[in-house]
């Protein structure tokens, strides 16, 4: 291995200069933990259910793919707290974020951060009184089994997602549809 050279050491000074001007730029951090950044007004009221109201969900969004599928769950969720009877229909794709066979390099075992989101936030949400079906040819089509499905979620036949649909629509559900491919 060579000596530097004057011209790279030169360079290396200048480079090592830019890095201490470039971090003196801007002070960091530009605002300490704990500074609101965003308002705190609730614009609307914080409605809770009337009597018999429901609260119905469809999900068709692959788990971790976006954050559709638990952002569905979690607006379920706190529908079921407001008083609604809510439940979540996962079909498609969607049914598979409702196996409890998810996990690396064992199953529960999270491969990366908040892999077991989906299946905590559905198991909080059946404990609570919610119900969860999936679509059992949404869970063929992607290899997963009945019994690989979260305890409690509810396998429904492919012809029921319609008829889920109608049954919720009659009932005065307010239906949030989420949809992502």
């Amino acid at each position: 291995m060579s000596a530097p050279t004057e011209s790279t050491t030169d360079i290396d000074k200048a480079i090592e200069a830019n890095i201490a001007a470039s971090l003196a730029e801007i002070p960091h951090p530009a605002l300490p933990p704990g500074t609101n950044i965003y308002g705190s007004t609730k614009i609307f009221p914080d409605y809770r259910a009337e009597a018999g109201e429901t609260y119905f969900t469809l999900v068709h969004g692959i788990a971790h793919e976006s954050s559709v599928s638990f952002v569905a769950i979690l607006q379920a969720t706190r529908a079921l707290r407001k008083g609604f009877d809510s439940a979540i229909y996962f079909y498609g794709p969607g049914a598979i974020n409702c196996v409890a066979t998810r996990g690396f390099p064992t199953t529960g075992a999270s491969g990366f951060p908040g892999e077991q989101n989906i299946n905590e936030a559905l198991t909080s949400f059946i404990g609570e009184g919610g119900k969860v079906f999936a679509c059992r040819f949404g869970l063929a089509l992607h290899g997963a089994r009945e019994e690989d499905l979260i305890d409690g979620v509810i396998p429904a036949h492919p012809l029921d997602v319609q008829d889920a649909l109608i049954h919720y629509a009659r009932k005065g559900a307010i239906i949030n549809s989420t949809y992502q491919l």
